[in-house]
């Protein structure tokens, strides 16, 4: 079971959202709105992903990586590495 099971629904809630916004993105280039506009709702749904993510990475940190602790071993090792290597990707983009 993943970590974010219990907020799941408050995941995919954010998520359709951004969904919202990215057609809505795609309404305003149709329209031709001006560039600063849809560069401010790009940031907007930019963050919003960054929110999600920072969330899910909590979980991940909070439920998986911490039961990998108590189980020790390689296992331990590698999700240590795996999230890691996670908060790096975030980082840089």
């Amino acid at each position: 079971m993943p970590g974010y099971a219990t907020t799941k629904a408050s995941h995919l809630r954010r998520l359709r959202r951004i969904e919202g916004q990215v057609r809505g993105l795609q309404r305003m280039i149709e329209s031709d709105e001006y560039c600063i506009d849809v560069l401010t709702q790009i940031s907007a749904a930019t963050k919003a992903l960054q929110a999600v993510s920072l969330g899910l990475l909590d979980e991940h940190l909070k439920h998986c990586v911490s039961q990998a602790i108590t189980e020790g071993g390689t296992a331990a090792d590698a999700k240590i590495a795996e999230a890691s290597d996670a908060i790096a990707r975030l980082v840089r983009s």
